[in-house]
Order: structure tokens, then sequence, then C-alpha cells
């Protein structure tokens, strides 16, 4: 997907194909350009074992916005022989410039940026995905080494740029930074261990002229920890998301990451932990370095290095410090630093993250990915709003409130189980962007109308909403004119600002009837997934039997005796910091019929059988009735015996007039009495 927002416009790649939808409504598409790929091309495809549906065919894999604007840049896996186009979006219409690009390392199982023009690609480089690599493209190319010390294994996660040069005293570089999770070469374990990393590389990066030549010298990586209590093993990366309150403050971006086990043997939680960029770029700046060393039995063990660290700083941008001294470029870096940083491009230093432990922790399903927005609540205060993609095609929202972890809400925004791949949020729109396999969905930041009631609405404790007095309804703070008298009470969960329950319309108790030794369910909702729900029988707290059982949505009473009679109650418990809140959900009058009812459906059906029995030998004449028929002494001609004239009007079928308009009848015939 690519937001762009200065068009109005969601562009989506797809199988063969690129969409614009409209920002508004992503159900009406605006223009489409196809991307096909020949049958000769899906043979060849074949031809390497790979299936003609799945794999033999050209999905879009890269979407980017170029310094044009009016310009995008689009790669596909076209048939696994990968290219790149360019494409343009104008009055109306996508086209394809058909300047094609066969850069097979660009596609693959990846992750991609564009800054400027200049596109920095995490993928393989060959066929086989054996060759990871991180590249820039021409008209500088760079790229990593092909070592296992460089990437091991690695999935690439998401990659960033932050404008580390703007304003800097120390005359410091842009950098892009990686996050991937791959085997680790420096655990001394019998079986394979993955752990998340985080790597950085300068823009201004021009290679070696000798040694690291065409590669990149300022490539350093290090580990990121998210430690989710009782776990055995490292959490592994699943997607991380950039935040900046000013794109130029780039001190105070942060990185929101998710994460989940590396085998759902060991756990299924999942979490989310946020990292300061300014703590990463320590890391990188002051850090010590892993190095490589060989044991007797010819084992590499990585350990702290100890030794001296040549100057300039190996991986380190071209600063004012190295202009100094004569350093323009990496071009001149001198071969100490580099041979140093091509051993050893490993921190020792894990990076850890904002309070030392996640934001958020999950059970049930793995997070796929997160986008992250910033909100004003009603008293003033910011809150980092988390929507966090899951494999069942689930939007979880949620906030951590001073160290409380809260989740506001969970949708299905998929109708299958898939598995959320992408989102997108915007905040001219308001909505999220969300794409699976199968298709693309938009979601609202809030839907603060679900609240009902002025305690559901505060106890939902939804920074974006707030319970509107005059207009009796929860309404977004972005869209009242009265912000600062909306009660709201997003730390505290305190809806005791609430009109009393008093001031509300009392419910109207529904009757019910109920059989001896028979069954009732009486249904309740709860309106939050975080309320305990409560029954009450004639003001007395019901506790649950074999025989009364409370489920999550309602009551079931089995074999009911007279005792089960009474007034039946539904309170909705929830608890904040600032208490227990209780509102009466619905409410049952229950009466016990007293009869038999086996034995009154029978007396019923009999009376009925007699009733129609009767009607039938009067219509045929066999019974005569002295109070509505009479016997004549006229003869018809036809018959020669008596007629019996009965005492009701005759009934005349007609068909119906020819100016009468009939519409979606039943029956063909109309009938008149």
């Amino acid at each position: 997907m690519l937001l762009r927002e200065d068009l109005d416009t969601l562009l989506v790649g797809a199988r063969e194909a690129i969409y614009a939808l409209d920002l508004k409504d992503i159900s009406k598409k605006r223009a489409s350009v196809k991307w096909e790929v020949t049958q000769q091309q899906i043979s060849d495809c074949q031809n390497k074992g790979k299936d003609p549906e799945m794999d033999c065919k050209n999905f879009i894999r890269i979407l980017h916005k170029m310094d044009d604007n009016n310009k995008m840049y689009v790669c596909g896996t076209n048939a696994f022989d990968p290219q790149c186009d360019y494409m343009s979006y104008t009055e109306g219409q996508l086209t394809l410039e058909r300047k094609v690009e066969d850069w097979q390392r660009k596609v693959s199982r990846h992750t991609s940026l564009m800054a400027g023009n200049d596109l920095y690609s995490a993928t393989s480089m060959n066929f086989l995905g054996s060759e990871p690599i991180l590249l820039r493209n021409p008209p500088v190319p760079v790229r990593t080494e092909f070592k296992n010390s460089w990437l091991n294994e690695p999935t690439f996660v998401s990659m960033t740029q932050i404008p580390e040069s703007h304003m800097s005293a120390l005359g410091d570089d842009d950098k892009v930074y990686l996050f991937f999770s791959e085997t680790a070469v420096e655990c001394d374990c019998y079986q394979k261990l993955v752990v998340s990393r985080v790597a950085r590389v300068c823009k201004g990066d021009m290679g070696g002229q000798r040694t690291l030549q065409k590669r990149w010298t300022s490539f350093m990586k290090a580990r990121v920890e998210c430690p989710v209590p009782g776990a055995r093993l490292p959490y592994v990366i699943q997607d991380a998301y950039r935040w900046c309150g000013s794109p130029w403050l780039w001190s105070d971006c942060l990185f929101f990451a998710v994460f989940k086990p590396q085998s759902t043997f060991t756990s299924d939680l999942s979490a989310v932990c946020a990292y300061r960029v300014s703590d990463i770029s320590r890391v990188f700046a002051e850090g010590k370095y892993k190095t490589p060393v060989t044991v007797e039995t010819a084992f590499v063990k990585w350990v702290t290095y100890s030794g001296d660290v040549p100057v300039p700083r190996p991986g380190a941008c071209i600063d004012n410090e190295a202009r100094k001294i004569g350093i323009k470029d990496s071009l001149q870096l001198p071969d100490p630093t580099l041979q140093f940083i091509k051993m050893r491009p490993l921190m020792d230093q894990t990076v850890q993250p904002v309070g030392g432990k996640p934001l958020l922790v999950r059970k049930g399903a793995s997070f796929t990915c997160i986008v992250v927005d910033q909100v004003q609540a009603a008293d003033g205060e910011q809150h980092h709003v988390m929507f966090i993609g899951t494999e069942e095609g689930t939007l979880v929202k949620a906030v951590n409130y001073d160290g409380e972890m809260f989740i506001i809400e969970e949708v299905q925004v998929f109708q299958h189980r898939e598995a959320i791949k992408i989102l997108k949020i915007s905040n001219v729109t308001g909505q999220l962007y969300a794409g699976s396999d199968s298709g693309a969905t938009q979601v609202p930041r809030a839907t603060c109308g679900r609240s009902s009631s002025c305690m559901d609405c505060v106890l939902s404790r939804d920074p974006y909403c707030g319970w509107d007095a005059v207009d009796g309804k929860c309404s977004l703070l972005s869209s009242s004119n009265r912000t600062g008298e909306l009660i709201q009470s997003v730390r505290e969960g305190d809806a005791k600002r609430c009109p009393p329950a008093g001031e509300l319309a009392p419910l109207i108790p529904l009757k019910r009837t109920i059989w001896p030794g028979g069954n009732l369910n009486l249904s309740c909702s709860s309106p939050s997934q975080l309320a305990e729900t409560v029954w009450e029988l004639d003001g007395k707290t019901l506790t649950p039997t074999a025989r009364v059982q409370s489920l999550r949505d309602g009551l079931l009473i089995f074999h009911a005796s007279g005792s089960d009679a009474g007034r039946y109650r539904c309170l909705s418990v929830e608890k904040s910091k600032a208490g227990l809140f209780t509102t009466t959900v619905a409410e049952y009058q229950v009466g016990l019929s007293g009869g038999n009812p086996g034995l009154e459906i029978a007396i019923g059906l009999l009376i009925a059988c007699l009733f129609s029995l009767t009607l039938w030998n009067c219509y045929k004449g066999h019974i005569s009735l002295p109070w509505n028929c009479r016997r004549t002494k006229e003869q018809t001609e036809e018959h020669g015996r008596p007629t019996r004239h009965c005492g009701c009007k005759t009934v005349h079928f007609r068909q119906p007039a020819s100016d009468v308009n009939t519409h979606n009848l039943d029956t063909p015939d109309s009938t008149e009495i």
C-alpha cells in the first residue's frame, strides 16, 4: 500500500495490477493498471519448480513515492523474474512507463525504502534466497558483505530513515535503520536461536576505496530486546513503526515494534515494545563491539572486544571530527577502520525498550503489524494509541497509561480469519487501512457511537471519545466544539461525573413465562469485554449452580420450579482505578405457569378438531342447524331434489380488473369477498 494523501488516493499493489482507490471510501476505484506476465514467463517459472498460481504471476511488492510527486516506483515478482518500473498518476489515470529494470535482488522476502530517488532494499540476491543483502541501488550502488557475521539467515521486517543531520552540532549524516531477525552467530548453543536486530547505515556511505569496495563501511547491528515475563527464549520482531512528533526532532522519535514467541509451543503471548532512536544511536556511537575468536575445537566464539579501537571510529558516519583529519567521505577511510568493521559489525550492548519492559503483553492471536497515533485527551495530555493487526484478521486498539496496559477494543476487520499483513494510518481522513492477502479495508480510528451510555463511554477510556452531556451521546473530541466540557477519564476510568442512574429512564422488565420442569434462557449482552456479568433475583445476588448457569451472554435455567419465579436483573460490573461501576443491562419478570403444559396442549388440539369437524358436516349438509338453515319446498329443475339454503352470503370469486397494478404478489390471482 502507498498512502498518497496529497492525491486523496490509496494505491494498492495486487496480483498483476495496481489500483488507485478513493482515500475516503476505498470501495470506489478511481483507476487501475494491469501488469501481467506472458504465457512464456509462466512456463519458464514452472520449469524452475514454482507453482503456476501462487508463484508464477506478477505480485506487486514495492510501491514508493519519488521526488517527482506525479511519479512512483513499482516492483513486481514477475513470475520469479522480478522487474521494476516507473508509474504516473495524472488526470485520473494510472500509467506504467515501461522503463523496465531487471533487478532480481530488489524483490523477494523484503523490506524497502525510497529516500529521495534512491531505493534501499533488504532482500535476497539469488533465486534460492541464500544470499541476503541490504542494497542501495545506483547511481552509487552499495551492499552488505556475503558473510554470516553480517547477515545470517535473516527475515527482514521494516526500514526507515532518520534525519540526524538536521541542525547537528557534530555535522552528522542521515541514517537508515533496518529491523530484522536472524539466527544468532554469537550464541553458544546446540540449536539455532533466532534473535531480533536493528542495523544502521549512513546515507552518504559510498563504500571503501580498496577494502569494502562497493560495500557498506557504516553497517552496524545490535540485538533488540523485548523482555516478556516468563519467556525462556527471545521474542522475535514482526514489524516496527517509526513515530515522530516532528520530522526534524529526531531524538524524540520512537520505534514501536511487535514481537511474537519463537514457537507457539513455548508461549501464546505477543508483545509491543517501544525504543528511543537516541538510545539506539548511543549504542552504535559509544558501545563496545563483539569479536569472533577461535577456540581449541575450531569453534568460533563471539566475545566482547577489549582492544584498541581505530580512529575514525569503525561504522561511524563522516562527521566534523573526520573532516578535521582530512576525511571527506567513506572512500578516504583508512584500512584499519575498514578491516575492523568488516570483521566486527555486531555490537556487544543490547538495545533495551523504554521503561525496561513491554508496553503491552497479550494472550491470543499473534501480532503481525502496528501503526501508532498520538491523540490529545480532554485534559490536554498526549497519549500514544497503538493499532495492532493479528494473524486472525482482528485489529487491536490499545494504550499504555503510566505503565498500565489497556486494550480499548478489538475489531474483526476481515470476514474470513486471515492475517493482516500491512497497516496504514491517515491523519487527513482519520482512517486506518488494513491489507491482507485477499483484500483491503478501512476502519475509523474511533467509533464513539458504539457507547450508548455515559458510563460505557467513560469506562472505554478511549482518548478519542468523551460523553457530551448536552447532546446525550458519546462524541469524537476532534469533532466536538465542547471538548473541554466532555466527560472523559482515560487514566482512571472514573465514571462518577456521569449523570446519576436516577436521572436515566428505568428499564421496563420484559415478561417471561416458564413451565414447571421446563427450561428458560434470559439474554444479556454486556457492553464491555472487561465487565463482569452479575445476575440478581428479587434484589439478591444469584449464585450459579448446576441448574442455574450464568453465561457470557445470558442466564440458563434448567428444570424450573416455583422458586425460579421472580424479577431478574442483569448487571454489568466493571472495575477501574476509580472503583467498581455497575449498570443494569437487562431486567425480566419471570412467572411460573400453573397448568400442565402437555395436558393443556392436548385439550386445545382436541377442541380444534371437534370444531373443524362440525363446520365440515354443516357445509356438506349432514347436520341441520335450526337457527340459520331451513328446508324449502322448491325443487330444482335440474336435480329434482330439495336444495338446502344456508343463512350465509354466497362467496363469489372474480379476476382483478384490468386497470389494477400488482407487484411481487405471492399468488397469481386476486380474490374479493
